[in-house]
């Protein structure tokens, strides 16, 4: 039998959780009196520790912290559109990530968390998704965020008119592939509102990784908004409205600075810290480091050498992307680069493990297209990929072995020489790569290979590969959810991101099984081998996985990093 004291102090304690639960909630100018009270009648005068403790817990400690309200950041490249369903480029996926909110968002440690949808639920088949949206989510221009506006968005995402390059992530939704084709209406989508805050997902076979897509690659699109700006919207801030935590101002189309300002719409915005992120486009590591050092920015991106003499540094910090930087080539544009021989050739003369070093301090060589943070069924791809010797010959630096290819390509080609234009950004990064591949290429094959080096701004870049005007291309993707299938399907005959037109049954035959394939360990190896025909037969080649290199002042806290971009939804700077 417990004695009739402890249980009196057991109550008592009791009591006191309660009324200490109470007093963190009010204020503390009354409570005090009011504990005592209840102390007193309960204990006749007795004391309790721990309620005095929780009594010390009234000083304003809280206040005693500053905080900056504004944060001044960079990236390396403009804006290309703030359209969320056109966006191809890693800057304006940033600002896609901060400016809107989709289904579900992932949380600073990539997890999936609720966005506008408050419940997320798939039917016994996974066929079916039935996502419960918030009804606090509004627009900037104070509309509320409903069902319809992720109806339209997909629909109008695969709209074969829209021309995004996002189409090949939503082919398991019900008549995807009729649509894009242009076979079917977008309304035959299977996507469909019920009422303002139901929106249900008919898919043709069960997709393990749906939610995570549903975090990271669709965003809402506000019709009425589309129809008032029509061919202007997203091609600068004020054509457009957005249901994030921030909304951009002063980005214009052109100009390499902006602004993202604190969402007074957003239906989570007391948890928004920061007012403003002043953004600017620094293409030069060595300028943006001594705007760092200056004050004027709170964090710069390092190149290599920068890197090595900072990495011991207060403040230095290493971002690892899930990111893939390789070479496109264009099947049509230059007829002899549709020769399998001559690119495996290429692939072979580039060491990717100087490559890495020598445009940054935190790269790491890539053997494959795949990010190295995709994962399958808890395995990581790339690291199950090496484990099963399923890395391609092609992929690995072989002097002799290039040469050997090369002769053989020529021979194929009928030719003595063969000459192309490497295409690539106009930063210094870019510049760095595409003098290395020229290098290289030209010091392995000597007169036989002439390399002609051409940098352009981005958007100029973007434009002309899309379009297919482009010999070889040095470019980058990042993965849009952590599968595997969200690279490889961009490889698929006929997908926008095959900017190349490559084509190649058994790999469409191989991502076409993996996608019905309920057996992860099924799933993962038709994923192998649609990456090892990639890779041996080299429609691309790839480079380095992204690791950057920053100096981040030590008062910026809670700053997000996913897929590549970073999000200032949580993030705060103390004084």
């Amino acid at each position: 039998m417990v004695p009739r004291e402890n249980a009196l102090l057991d109550q008592i304690d009791l009591v006191g959780r309660f009324l200490f639960i109470r007093f963190k909630l009010r204020s503390c100018r009354n409570e005090d009196s009011i504990m005592k009270k209840w102390l007193k009648l309960l204990t006749g005068g007795m004391t309790m520790t721990g309620m005095a403790v929780s009594v010390s817990a009234c000083s304003n400690s809280s206040a005693s912290t500053k905080y900056d309200k504004s944060l001044s950041w960079m990236t390396t490249s403009e804006i290309q559109t703030l359209d969320q369903n056109k966006m191809v480029d890693t800057t304006s996926g940033e600002q896609a990530d901060n400016v809107f909110e989709g289904l579900n968002r992932l949380d600073n440690q990539g997890k999936i968390k609720p966005g506008v949808a408050t419940k997320s639920t798939a039917s016994k088949d996974g066929k079916t998704w039935t996502f419960t949206l918030r009804k606090n989510a509004k627009w900037s221009n104070g509309d509320p965020v409903v069902a319809e506006d992720f109806v339209y968005s997909l629909q109008r995402m695969l709209d074969p008119r829209t021309r995004s390059q996002q189409q090949n992530i939503y082919q398991a939704v019900k008549n995807a592939d009729a649509v894009v084709a242009g076979k079917v209406s977008p309304q035959k989508l299977g996507v469909e509102a019920k009422g303002k805050h139901t929106l249900v997902v008919h898919l043709t076979h069960p997709v393990p990784y749906f939610k995570m897509m549903t975090a990271s690659t669709w965003d809402p699109v506000n019709k009425k908004a589309v129809q008032k700006y029509g061919k202007k919207y997203g091609t600068a801030s004020k054509y457009m409205v957005y249901n994030g935590p921030f909304v951009s101002t002063g980005w214009t189309g052109t100009n390499l600075s902006w602004k993202l300002k604190k969402n007074n719409y957003y239906w989570d915005k007391k948890n928004v810290k920061l007012d403003t992120v002043n953004y600017s486009v620094q293409k030069t590591p060595s300028t943006d480091y001594n705007l760092y050092q200056s004050g004027k920015l709170d964090g710069a991106f390092l190149d290599t050498q920068a890197s090595k003499q900072l990495k011991n540094q207060k403040g230095y910090r290493v971002f690892n992307l899930d990111r893939t930087e390789y070479l496109t080539y264009s099947l049509t544009n230059n007829k002899d680069l549709a020769n399998a021989n001559l690119r495996r050739a290429v692939s072979m003369a580039l060491n990717r493990k100087v490559l890495a070093a020598t445009v940054g301090g935190a790269n790491t060589p890539a053997t494959t297209f795949t990010g190295p943070q995709e994962m399958v069924n808890g395995k990581n791809f790339n690291k199950y990929f090496a484990q099963t010797n399923a890395t391609s010959q092609y992929t690995n630096y072989d002097k002799k072995a290039s040469q050997k290819l090369y002769a053989q390509a020529l021979k194929e080609l009928g030719k003595s020489k063969v000459e192309f234009t490497l295409a690539g950004d106009d930063d210094d990064v870019s510049k760095k790569v595409m003098e290395y591949v020229q290098s290289q290429l030209e010091s392995t094959f000597g007169k036989k290979m002439v390399v002609n080096v051409k940098s352009m701004p981005k958007t100029t870049r973007v434009s002309n590969m899309l379009n297919g005007k482009y010999d070889v291309d040095f470019t980058g993707l990042t993965t849009s959810y952590n599968d595997p299938n969200s690279m490889l399907t961009t490889m698929k005959t006929g997908e926008n991101y095959n900017f190349g037109k490559w084509s190649n049954k058994k790999f469409d035959q191989y991502l076409d099984a993996s996608n019905d394939e309920m057996n992860p360990q099924k799933r993962l190896a038709d994923l192998v081998k649609a990456e090892e025909t990639l890779d041996n037969e080299q429609p691309l080649t790839p480079l380095y996985h992204d690791g950057q290199a920053w100096m981040v002042r030590e008062n910026v806290n809670n700053l997000g990093f996913t897929a590549g971009n970073f999000n200032f939804r949580d993030t705060y700077v103390t004084k």
